[in-house]
């Protein structure tokens, strides 16, 4: 279900630093202009290795790019995808559902009072579960829903 991805010059380059660096390697990196950070996906059950003992890969590696710098592990799975990507911890349920136009929707059912840690500030992990998700499983919208309170829509 995943898609064919191409990925530029630069962030091949990246890729191959971020092996360099951490040891691990990603299947996938994406740079995110608006919140000056760089996504890398790992492989699955590579996550340790990638962070390294107390952050000290992803420190280096945000002193050598000078931006941040944002794992997320992949999962075939969509909803387990989303869910590895916004805190599972915090996530009750990920459900997927065709749109009236053909495009598919993920609604993330999260509780009322940690919504805002799952959106993130600024919605940056909202954001982040939008690019992915279109990019890897061509969801179009990624709706993060609490019982009893408003949507947060994308």
């Amino acid at each position: 279900m995943t898609q064919e991805i191409k990925l530029t010059t630069d962030q091949m380059r990246l890729l191959s630093l971020f092996q360099n660096v951490t040891g691990a390697t990603a299947r996938d990196c994406v740079e995110d202009e608006k919140q000056n950070r760089i996504i890398f996906v790992v492989n699955s059950g590579k996550m340790g290795l990638a962070i390294g003992k107390g952050g000290s890969h992803i420190k280096s590696l945000q002193n050598i790019i000078k931006k941040n710098v944002e794992l997320v592990e992949f999962h075939e799975d969509p909803a387990t995808f989303l869910k590895n990507m916004l805190n599972s911890k915090l996530v009750s349920e990920v459900k997927l559902n065709k749109r009236d136009d053909g495009s598919l929707q993920a609604i993330v059912i999260v509780d009322p009072e940690k919504k805002g840690i799952v959106v993130g500030r600024e919605g940056r992990n909202a954001e982040k579960a939008r690019l992915l998700a279109k990019r890897y499983f061509n969801i179009s919208r990624v709706l993060i829903n609490s019982p009893e309170r408003t949507t947060f829509e994308l």
